[in-house]
């Protein structure tokens, strides 16, 4: 069965949507991949148009397969997973998005949390949800679409209102794996991860909450059915006479931080990774205990198997780390990526500079809608080497900040951090996280693991991988990197960067968000 078949995974992020194709041993037989628009009408508001979205990953798609000459009936199953709480709305009879989709940086509903502040609602949002109030999630996106999305185009003599029509059902809510799933098999569907990451579902009783759907003023009608991250059901399948010319079925999907950590086989409770993408998000696996951060941290669902317990996971978001370097682009501080590890190396130290990326404020632990991006400690004498430096410390700061959160909520002194996405490819990176957490950084062999999680999650449920010990098996490690760095200097560096992050705290003000 497994000779000459595949699993295919979607994998649908904040700058772009890859296909990649995986045979059995958890390797990559075929990847392509497309950017496609950032939209930023207003300081703040970040937007993706859900037709792009869709043709990219039809795009894609289609591309891996040609390029490694296998047809779409060798594949065994598809995976979807996805940039989390990005939210969008479409008319359920005619499939048109009403809005763009707005993106999880988008600030624009900022004041809308801080009014839930103030109202004393915050603390039973996070009791339900697991979640830190804030912008970042969909419900409040979701709000803000139904208000001012497009009216519907119907056949009546006015247009239809938005907020009627999505309290009969002809109005439907999303997040991004939504879309794809609904694109893919024309089934309204999300997966337990996903809900997790909308501020609407309740993650103890596991399904959408009637109080937080009324408090947002979100008609449960237009809400997806609910499924396990891998499913034996399965999600629905592709038509056979649409785009791929076969009927494929769609059996998992993850969020990309949860598929991040079920691709790097973090099955066991206290096992943890970071991916290091536009942001970095650190996650570790509590088992079937949905443990409550005292310190700034999120309590999520992880994954969740056909007919098992719910897997839950303590995460800690950061909104900014390889956005950073691709700051350092925009700003022409460096050609590529690949140019900051030369750079870093080329000077002793930062001289003091300090660079706090909170471009879209900061997530974990500190949760400050209104801080904004601030380099401190410059003078006359400071180079592009020392900025180029002080921005790839940031990463492993933010980190640190994280993991120190992670360890005092889960009573767990961590041992070894599995990492991954693109930024892991610089060792100076991986050496310095090492150094500044004190622990053991693995970077397995495959690191397209947010792709492979949600291949693992398909192939799982359609029999493809018979069990989570054959996946286990799959993970290699690259390079192993092992603190060689006193803890009293790491202390020192990582004690300034404190100070620093105060100075870009609540920075923005209504009138400049």
């Amino acid at each position: 069965m497994t000779d000459n078949t595949y699993v295919g995974a979607v994998d649908q992020g904040t700058t772009g949507t890859r296909f990649i194709v995986f045979d059995h041993s958890g390797q990559i037989v075929a990847n392509a991949y497309e950017k496609h628009e950032q939209i930023y009408p207003e300081p703040g508001w970040v937007e993706h148009d859900p037709r792009e979205i869709w043709e990219n990953t039809k795009d894609v798609t289609l591309q891996a397969l040609s390029d490694a000459n296998i047809t779409a009936d060798q594949l065994e199953a598809i995976g979807v997973t996805n940039q989390r709480e990005t939210t969008l709305l479409w008319d359920a009879d005619t499939g048109r998005p009403l809005h763009n989709a707005l993106v999880w940086q988008d600030r624009r509903t900022t004041d809308r949390i801080e009014t839930l502040q103030e109202d004393g609602k915050a603390d039973d949002v996070q009791a339900k949800t697991g979640l830190e109030p804030d912008a970042y999630f969909s419900a409040t996106k979701a709000e803000w679409l139904l208000d001012n999305a497009d009216p519907i185009k119907t056949q009546r003599a006015r247009p239809a209102d938005v907020q009627e029509r999505a309290a009969e059902g002809d109005v439907l809510f999303g997040t991004i794996d939504t879309w794809v799933i609904y694109n893919l098999t024309g089934n309204h569907i999300t997966d337990v991860s996903n809900a997790s990451r909308t501020m609407l579902f309740d993650i103890h009783e596991m399904e959408w909450d009637d109080e937080l759907c009324e408090e947002f003023r979100v008609p449960k009608e237009m809400l997806p059915e609910v499924r396990p991250s891998s499913d034996e059901e399965t999600y629905g399948s592709t038509d056979p006479d649409g785009f791929l010319g076969a009927e494929v079925p769609v059996a998992g999907a993850l969020g990309d931080q949860q598929a991040a950590l079920f691709g790097q086989t973090c099955f066991e409770a206290g096992d943890a990774k970071n991916t290091y993408g536009t942001g970095s998000f650190f996650l570790m696996n509590t088992g079937d205990e949905a443990v409550t951060s005292e310190h700034g941290l999120l309590t999520t669902v992880g994954f969740q198997r056909s007919g098992e317990e719910v897997q839950y996971a303590l995460e800690g978001s950061i909104f900014i780390t390889g956005a950073a370097i691709e700051w350092l682009e925009d700003m022409q501080l460096i050609e590529d990526a690949a140019e900051t590890e030369e750079l870093a190396r080329s000077v002793d130290s930062t001289d003091g500079v300090y660079f706090v990326p909170a471009f879209t404020g900061l997530g974990a632990p500190h949760w400050d809608q209104r801080a904004r991006g601030t380099i401190v400690g410059m003078t006359r004498g400071t180079r592009r080497e020392h900025i180029v430096r002080a921005t790839l410390e940031s990463i492993a700061y933010q980190t640190r900040d994280v993991a120190e959160a992670m360890e005092a909520d889960s009573g767990i002194d961590m041992q070894t951090l599995r990492v991954d996405g693109g930024a892991v490819k610089n060792n100076y990176l991986c050496q310095l996280q090492s150094d500044i957490i004190d622990t053991d950084i693995a970077r397995p062999e495959v690191d397209e693991t947010t792709a492979l999680g949600s291949a693992y999650a398909a192939g799982l449920a359609v029999g493809y991988w018979s069990d989570l010990d054959e996946l286990t098996a799959n993970w290699q490690i690259d390079r192993e990197f092992e603190p060689d760095m006193s803890n009293e200097v790491a202390d020192k560096l990582y004690s300034r960067w404190s100070d620093a992050v105060d100075r870009s705290r609540d920075w923005a003000r209504d009138s400049d968000q």
